[in-house]
């Protein structure tokens, strides 16, 4: 069941006609209505057997809080037994063994599931022992890798007593399976969301203009942008040989760039607007990221929710296990104090975007691209002193428009060249591109190129004049955020004529891209992980 389907349509509407009608009637239980919406999203959407890998992920996890959660009651109930200050250390210490084992053995059955789902036939096929990732019949779990993430996060959570586990199966089976989030994320923390989802609600307390608007607004994304310029990036990466000349590499990088954002981010708005009419908010996962100024502040602004959660459960647990700290003591005293503070978080950085690499897939392309973010922003902090005295010495006002505009490209195109990794799935291939766009960039002129490969066909540069007007849209709506704007308040404020027409503008560019749309542009790029 694609978002795009009429099917997805009306089951959405009957999800919020049950939802609502029974808050009307009832006044509570209203998460029961959310919780068979979700199970049978799951089963039309993913199979009845898929629904299995949400049910073992949502049990282990379960029963490892409770168990937490008991721990650390009797741990109190013993304490307080205890006759002297050392006798309750021991006791601790010993209830602490018993959670550190529960929270393990976990982890390591949650994430052996998600590795034989995600990993087994990709591994199996690199090695030889496959004739290709899908021969051995082992199909991907819709949204496998989100839920699996967000159920171990509540495990942590609960690990580290930032609340009570929740002593209801079917409430916390809810918080794993809430079917907008199944897609593509957000990867949501159970403070915010778990809670929210269990609220009644009567519909005239949600903002649906607000809602509408958002999930609108990734409809926009979605059809005008992403669904257009999918043929012209699949025709150029599909293609590559050596006499590939690299201005139409060069292009492909940034259509795919354009594509993804568009993509990744208007399903985003999609779910969380679908979310928001059900009155829940979800984690934010995207803040305008092509505006950044760095590569560390893209990816505090792009997947954010993946970020955090990466930084809360690998991050600072890695970057504080004592051998980095007796490293960091080391370069203290031999490199100084800059690196002393710095190289343990360089290190933890790259681990951290090798695991992510590792996330999107098993592919080698994906472990090269972990690296080169891991490695340019470890070397960014590491070498930040000595930026900083070059630009003291060349007397550059860091503060200034001027240069916040050059920080915004140089970070884009230090983006661009990651996106190498990440969109070229062969590694020959890769090679390939990376040659040619240094060493035979103008070979052949760009429009004779792109007619040789059939993708000069709506335009100049292979893709619809009418995707750049719909580009155009989206980059004054980011640009208004950025300066700290809500444009759907603003645009709510609006006097009726000028909301019609910014509606009518809207609706006619994705009137006249829908017979555009390729047949297989319903599909989420993320909606594979």
């Amino acid at each position: 069941m694609e978002l795009f389907s009429l099917a997805f349509v009306i089951f959405v509407v009957l999800a919020l006609a049950a939802y609502y009608a029974v808050g009307a009637m009832l006044g509570k239980g209203q998460w029961v209505v959310l919780l068979v919406a979700s199970l049978a999203f799951y089963c039309i959407a993913g199979g009845v057997q898929a629904l299995g890998f949400v049910l073992f992920a949502s049990l282990v996890t379960w029963v490892a809080a409770r168990y937490l959660g008991a721990c650390d009651a009797r741990c109190k109930v013993a304490r307080k037994a205890c006759a002297d200050r050392a006798e309750k250390k021991l006791v601790k210490a010993r209830f602490l063994r018993r959670k550190r084992v529960a929270l393990v053995a976990a982890l390591v059955l949650c994430l052996l599931v998600l590795g034989y789902a995600k990993y087994y036939n990709v591994i199996l096929f690199n090695f030889g022992f496959a004739r290709s990732p899908r021969s051995l019949g082992i199909l991907l779990p819709l949204g496998i890798s989100f839920f699996t993430f967000q159920s171990l996060g509540y495990l942590i959570d609960a690990y580290n007593g930032r609340f009570s586990p929740q002593e209801n199966f079917a409430r916390y089976l809810l918080f794993v399976s809430w079917f907008p989030q199944l897609i593509q994320g957000p990867i949501n923390k159970y403070e915010q969301t778990g809670q929210a989802l269990l609220r009644s609600r009567r519909i005239q307390d949600v903002d649906c203009s607000r809602a509408a608007l958002r999930l609108g607004y990734g409809v926009f994304k979605k059809v005008a942008i992403a669904n257009l310029l999918f043929p012209t990036y699949d025709s150029i990466f599909s293609g590559v040989n050596v006499h590939t000349p690299g201005n139409v590499i060069v292009l492909g990088i940034v259509v795919y760039s354009v594509y993804m954002y568009a993509d990744f981010s208007g399903g985003i708005d999609i779910v969380e607007g679908i979310s928001e009419l059900f009155g829940i908010q979800m984690a934010q996962n995207f803040r305008q990221p092509y505006f950044s100024v760095s590569l560390s502040d893209f990816w505090r602004r792009w997947h954010m929710s993946l970020g955090a959660w990466m930084r809360d459960y690998l991050f600072y647990p890695f970057a504080l296990l004592s051998p980095l700290q007796r490293f960091g003591k080391w370069a203290t005293k031999h490199l100084g104090r800059h690196a002393g503070r710095t190289l343990p978080a360089c290190i933890a950085n790259i681990v951290v975007f090798l695991c992510v690499g590792l996330w999107h897939g098993a592919e080698w392309h994906y472990v090269l691209w972990g690296l080169y973010n891991g490695v340019i922003v470890a070397l960014a902090d590491l070498l930040a002193p000595a930026f900083s005295w070059c630009a003291d010495r060349l007397r550059i006002d860091r503060g200034s428009r001027g240069f916040h505009v050059f920080a915004v490209v140089r970070t884009f195109l230090v983006v661009q060249v990651g996106r190498y990794f990440d969109c070229i799935a062969n590694v020959t291939a890769l090679g390939i591109c990376l040659r040619n766009t240094l060493f035979s960039f103008n070979s052949t002129p760009l429009s004779t190129a792109l007619a040789a490969r059939g993708i000069q066909r709506v335009s100049t540069l292979g893709f619809p004049k009418l995707t750049i007007l719909a580009c155009v849209i989206v980059f004054v709506v980011s640009l208004r955020y950025e300066m700290g704007h809500d444009v759907r308040d603003d645009l709510l404020a609006a006097r009726l004529p000028l909301r019609l027409l910014v509606y009518g503008a809207c609706l006619a560019i994705v009137t006249l891209a829908l017979p555009m749309t390729v047949t297989n542009g319903g599909g989420f790029l993320y909606a594979n992980f």
